[in-house]
């Protein structure tokens, strides 16, 4: 079936911002301000499915935009992933890309920074309500919820005594217990902010970058360059660091083998990141005692394993699911565009270093040095 085409916007001496996704619903007065300063093309969602959208920037439907943003993470991103056959396409000048959302394990920041493209994500937006959500499962993990939680909902009485009268024999206080933190950036200090002020927990991290003495000294944080080392003294692992490049489990059965048996593990960052038959078989085994997941290794789907057990609390990737995220997400995508087009820092860049390493080894601006787009046919 041919693709319908778009007429080519009318020529503007404004800069253009290709807008992706649903409309602005939380902030109108920051999109209004937007309007005044630049012309903003916004395509039909039939025009984001892959093949119409790659067409369309073969054929140059939306002119040279200088930005793009996707300010609602649940639109826009119909395209699928940004590698190298899409972004090769962007037009010459394309300054920044601004996207809600946190993790950008769906981009390849590397290729756009090769074409000079900055990437800004939704960071900090969500950090209160995945600090909130990463609490719940930790308490869960410690004190059994979900047992208490389906029991109470069975309409059953006995189940309703039986765990009324068992599970205070497996469940424990967070107080007192160490949680290892992987990856104390912007969530996951705010994670150990909480556990420390609400639960008392003592807190371990490892992260490729150490955070400042006075950051530490807030919550008694014990660095730890070697991850064996931190999992060997941590009673709850949780993870909140990014994907690994190409996906690569980082939680596999040979680190949960360091970790003290009957330990709890927590998982607020991305799915890709567990091995679940190897969780799923520390689980059997005993080895650990309790998961709590937010995110999974197959969404929509979660693993046949690990949806049967009574100690692993599951929920839909909601974490970052609260109105304050969404309006958060709205804001930081449309200020970031705004600001690089009017020649300011932007707030959340994630790619920025790789762009100066990439001019420095001779590309700019998405040209080589003789002026030709890299990878343009």
């Amino acid at each position: 079936m041919p693709i319908a085409m778009t007429p080519s916007p009318p020529p503007s001496d404004r800069a253009r911002i290709l807008f992706l996704g649903d409309d602005i619903k939380y902030d109108p007065t920051l999109y209004q301000r937007l309007t005044s300063q630049f012309d903003i093309v916004h395509p039909p969602p039939a025009d984001l499915q892959r093949p119409a959208f790659l067409q369309h920037l073969r054929d140059g439907s939306w002119g040279r935009f200088q930005a793009i943003m996707r300010p609602s993470w649940h639109t826009g991103g119909e395209m699928g992933n940004w590698d190298e056959e899409l972004i090769q396409l962007l037009p010459p000048g394309l300054k920044v890309y601004a996207s809600a959302g946190a993790g950008y394990d769906w981009v390849d920041v590397f290729c756009l920074a090769k074409h000079g493209i900055l990437y800004c994500n939704g960071a900090g937006a969500s950090t209160e309500a995945v600090g909130d959500m990463a609490l719940w499962h930790i308490i869960s993990v410690f004190r059994n919820m979900i047992s208490s939680f389906l029991a109470a909902r069975s309409m059953d009485s006995k189940l309703f005594s039986r765990a009324h009268h068992d599970l205070p024999a497996t469940s424990y206080n967070p107080r007192g217990h160490t949680l290892g933190i992987v990856g104390l950036g912007n969530i996951g200090y705010a994670i150990a902010l909480k556990a420390y002020a609400a639960f008392g927990m003592k807190i371990l991290y490892h992260d490729i970058v150490r955070k400042r003495p006075e950051q530490e000294d807030v919550v008694q944080a014990e660095f730890h360059p070697d991850i064996g080392s931190m999992l060997r003294k941590t009673d709850c692992l949780l993870l909140a660091t990014p994907s690994t490049l190409g996906g690569r489990p980082f939680l596999t059965s040979e680190l949960i083998a360091q970790l003290p048996r009957g330990s709890r593990f927590v998982n607020i960052a991305r799915g890709s990141l567990v091995d679940e038959d190897a969780l799923a078989e520390a689980l059997e085994s005993g080895h650990l005692a309790a998961a709590g997941l937010d995110v999974h290794a197959s969404e929509p789907h979660v693993n046949e394993r690990l949806v049967t057990m009574l100690n692993v609390t599951m929920t839909c990737h909601t974490g970052g699911g609260a109105v304050e995220t969404k309006t958060g997400f709205e804001q930081l995508a449309m200020e970031n565009v705004e600001r690089v087009l009017n020649g300011m820092e932007a707030l959340t860049p994630v790619n920025g270093r790789l762009i100066k390493e990439s001019r420095t080894n001779g590309h700019a601006n998405g040209h080589d040095m003789n002026g030709e787009r890299n990878g343009a046919s």
